[in-house]
């Protein structure tokens, strides 16, 4: 049997499996992913090569997920599940999920005992998914053997199978697949017809120019087998080429990638081939769309991203959670203070800033509230030196606060706050360096800005004299 033949028996088999019909290009999907994942024959070449029980048993468990995309990995990971209670105690002494399929596969005698087979990949623990069962007839007895991930240590022992409920997964809610002895019947005898009279292949091979065209990609990309591509999105108004386009700049090459409906523009760059850290491959994208955005003269804001794609991944669009009311408890007058007005405004600013990507001039605008009443370094400092601790202490808050005291080393976090964040934003100092390209800088200052939001906020509440509460009536004392 071939896999295109095996392709179409399983869309015939499978087509009563919901109350709605399958999309036509389901089967198709599933066997390009179990092509990629290497459990059938991968490239043209390799159509006529007739399939083994292993990879018919792989196709069957690619079925066991809801998304077609998924298939080989799903096959990867169902295949080699263990029997609960040991090899004692499995079904024809199976060792694997898979072995136990081809043996009803090629067994007649096997598959007459099967009544059906229970595959999921739903969460059966911690971070480990897949678990399955066959019901089986033992002579009168009806029995289940059922199949774990081998890090379940516990029931893998003999004995294990008698207190272990398949019934009371893990999960609450998980979907599965049922196969009954009469899908693998028609399987089987398909299957035997076919390798003994082989049929003849089609003249269209069509299966094969999705997966020849990301190959395809894949070689104009420079994507290896070893690459490790860091995908960092890209808000932008400089040129930017309609197609993904592999570019050379400086000594590197990276992959510069449209906008879509669903995706913003952004930059792909393989940390394995360009040797390179994810903090250097940032630094060297920042320095890129530095040039880029003089050159153009228009904005170029680096996003946040990932790193462990085998190929550019395209960056979606930012879609972040906001917060809605049933009920509009909003009631806060105009404030009559200019100094109120103006720190509300610098907050707005600097929160905005630190919100997208522009972490200096969050940090700048941040310390520009404490110097509306505390202007100049000996008053700011000094503020700072006395309302910092009651934030570094805050228990219910600590996020970032061990690496701010570490960022700080020697300096008084006052001094660091003023000197190497306020300071080195604000003016090109040869004694204070601030890189915005340095990948380790921003970091830096993306920590400081945290700890600054904070004392801004106390400021405003504590000297300013304004309470954040949504209704509070407002008690000025500027």
């Amino acid at each position: 049997m071939f896999a295109i033949h095996l392709q179409s028996l399983l869309t015939e088999l499978c087509r009563e499996a919901e109350i709605c019909h399958w999309p036509h290009d389901d089967l198709e999907k599933r066997f390009q992913s179990l092509r990629g994942c290497g459990r059938l024959p991968r490239g043209r070449e390799n159509r006529s090569r007739p399939l083994t029980d292993e990879q018919i048993a792989s196709a069957i468990l690619g079925l066991s997920i809801t998304m077609p995309g998924w298939a080989g990995h799903a096959a990867a990971v169902m295949e080699h599940r263990l029997p609960v209670g040991g090899s004692a105690s499995a079904f024809a002494d199976a060792k694997t999920l898979r072995e136990a399929l081809v043996k009803i596969l090629s067994d007649e005698a096997i598959r007459g005992t099967v009544i059906a087979v229970q595959v999921s990949t739903a969460e059966c623990g911690v971070n480990s998914h897949g678990i399955a069962s066959i019901l089986y007839k033992d002579g009168d007895a009806i029995r289940r053997s059922s199949y774990v991930p081998k890090e379940a240590a516990s029931l893998l022992r003999a004995g294990a199978e008698d207190h272990f409920d398949p019934d009371q997964p893990y999960t609450m809610f998980g979907r599965g697949v049922t196969f009954n002895r009469r899908f693998f019947d028609r399987l089987s005898k398909r299957v035997a017809d076919d390798r003994k009279r082989p049929p003849r292949l089609p003249d269209d091979s069509a299966e094969y120019d999705t997966e020849e065209a990301e190959r395809a990609r894949r070689k104009r990309l420079r994507a290896t087998n070893s690459s490790n591509f860091l995908n960092v999105g890209v808000d932008n108004h400089v040129a930017w080429p309609r197609e993904e386009t592999l570019i050379e700049f400086d000594r590197y090459h990276m992959v510069l990638m449209p906008k879509t409906r669903e995706n913003v523009q952004s930059i792909s760059i393989d940390l394995h081939a360009n040797k390179l850290t994810p903090e250097q491959a940032k630094t060297a994208i920042n320095r890129f769309l530095s040039l880029l955005c003089w050159c153009d003269d228009h904005f170029a804001i680096v996003q946040d991203g990932w790193s462990g794609n085998p190929v550019p991944v395209p960056v979606g669009k930012r879609d972040l959670a906001f917060t809605t009311t049933y009920q509009w408890l909003f009631d806060r007058k105009l404030p009559t203070s200019d100094k109120l007005l103006k720190a509300l405004a610098y907050y707005r600013e600097a929160r905005n800033a630190e919100h997208n990507f522009m972490v200096s001039y969050a940090v700048l605008n941040y310390y520009k509230i404490i110097e509306i009443q505390h202007p100049g370094q000996p008053d700011s400092t000094q503020w700072v030196s006395q309302n910092l601790p009651a934030i570094l202490n805050d228990s219910h808050d600590q996020h970032g606060i061990q690496t701010f005291v570490a960022a700080c080393g020697q300096e008084a976090p006052e001094t660091y706050i003023y000197a190497a964040c306020r300071v080195a934003v604000a003016h090109a100092s040869p004694n204070r360096v601030s890189d915005p390209d340095e990948a380790a800088e921003l970091e830096r200052l993306h920590n400081a800005a945290d700890i600054m939001r904070r004392l801004a906020r106390r400021f405003i509440i504590d000297e300013l004299g304004f309470s954040d509460s949504l209704w509070e009536p407002e008690v000025e004392r500027v």
